[in-house]
């Protein structure tokens, strides 16, 4: 118990040492040890460092997941080392809803057979994201975590560390000037002209005194700048490690890309085959019906006029009636008849008596055919 307290006094002390350390440092009545220049600037950058880590880490976070809760409930089981229960994506979860009023409305009807083409393309596309966020936690969320609460955390205990000695160091200098200045009081020499009564034994004594105090107070300045400069050179090395993390983060930051590239390509390539498929089906903006729909019309039932019996060459565009449009998406002829279409571009439609809906006469420049209306957007 004794041992204790003794010890619970000297750690007091040596806070309250520090304490008017800092304040009088901060009112400007005490000289403060400058680290140099070099070391100003390792610190720096590590702040630096540490304050954009946290920013880019917390938003990528957000982008990964922006549900707050199902952040939080993440945050609880990994606190609580414990496997988060996997979780179905936004995307998989709708295209499980549309394939479910799909088979409500009947899948042989048309809005029933386009729900399930486009929630087997949504699940496909909640599966990729799926795969994107699992990639990039561990590419490149994972590391930025890892550094904010391991290197960083040892950085933080080493400056602080250093700054207290620092404290202590700049607490002897002043201690031992303090006691110089005393002992030069003390040794100045007798004036026995003076009037007033001296005990000059008392001032011979508490000039040993002083003396005495001034050796103590080199050897402890002596003691705190070794422990100083270890723990200077301590904390450098391991603010001089930043360029190394640097470089980790620069290689995790390539992977994230990757990934990226990776998820908004397999996104790309579902989207395009369903904008192929849609294209293909018959009706597909036709009322429903509640009856199944019917194979379509030959030449033999009457129609006046086929889709597949126009001759391209042949169809003249009306004098009223035709409209620019623009490509929302790359589309492929897929015969002779139809016209290769590139995104964004501009092409004048319009259409002949008995086309199928689905499609219209495409022109550009001297080309001619057949284009699907899905992959157009009239303009007025």
């Amino acid at each position: 118990m004794d041992f204790n307290v003794k010890k619970l006094a000297s750690g007091a002390g040596l806070f309250f040492t520090r304490a008017v350390q800092f304040t009088e440092e901060k009112l400007g009545q005490a000289e403060k040890t400058e680290l140099d220049a070099h070391f100003e600037n390792l610190l720096s950058r590590a702040d630096c460092t540490k304050h954009w880590t946290e920013k880019i880490h917390g938003q990528t976070e957000v982008l990964l997941q922006p549900n707050p809760s199902a952040r939080i409930e993440e945050f609880l089981y990994e606190k609580l080392d414990m496997k988060a229960p996997s979780r179905v994506t936004n995307g998989e979860l709708l295209g499980q809803y549309m394939e479910d009023a799909a088979k409500e409305f009947g899948t042989g009807s048309p809005y029933g057979s386009t729900l399930i083409k486009v929630g087997e393309c949504e699940k496909r596309l909640g599966a990729a994201e799926r795969e994107f966020i699992q990639t990039s936690a561990i590419s490149f969320l994972n590391p930025l975590r890892n550094f904010l609460e391991g290197d960083w955390r040892t950085i933080s205990k080493e400056r602080r560390l250093l700054e207290n000695l620092r404290l202590d160091l700049d607490a002897c200098k002043t201690r031992l000037k303090k006691a110089k200045v005393a002992e030069a009081k003390a040794s100045v020499a007798p004036d026995f002209q003076e009037t007033r009564p001296r005990n000059y034994v008392l001032s011979a004594s508490a000039s040993a005194l002083w003396t005495e105090e001034v050796e103590k107070a080199e050897q402890e300045l002596r003691l705190a700048q070794t422990e100083f400069d270890r723990q200077m050179e301590v904390t450098g090395l391991l603010l001089e490690g930043i360029s190394s993390t640097h470089v980790n983060h620069l290689r995790c930051l390539h992977e994230f890309v990757e990934a990226q590239a990776a998820y908004y390509k397999q996104c790309h390539f579902h989207m395009q085959e369903l904008q192929k498929e849609l294209g293909r089906l018959p009706n597909a903006f036709s009322l429903n019906s509640t009856h199944p729909m019917g194979p379509p019309c030959s030449a033999s039932d009457g129609s006046p006029v086929e889709t597949d019996t126009l001759k391209i060459e042949e169809v003249q565009a009306p004098a009223t009636g035709t409209r620019k449009a623009k490509v929302l998406y790359d589309y492929d002829a897929a015969d002779s008849s139809e016209l290769s279409l590139l995104a964004d571009e501009l092409i004048t439609v319009y259409t002949v008596p008995g086309m199928d809906s689905d499609w219209l006469i495409g022109e550009r420049g001297n080309l001619k055919g057949k284009v699907p209306v899905t992959y157009l957007e009239l303009l007025s």
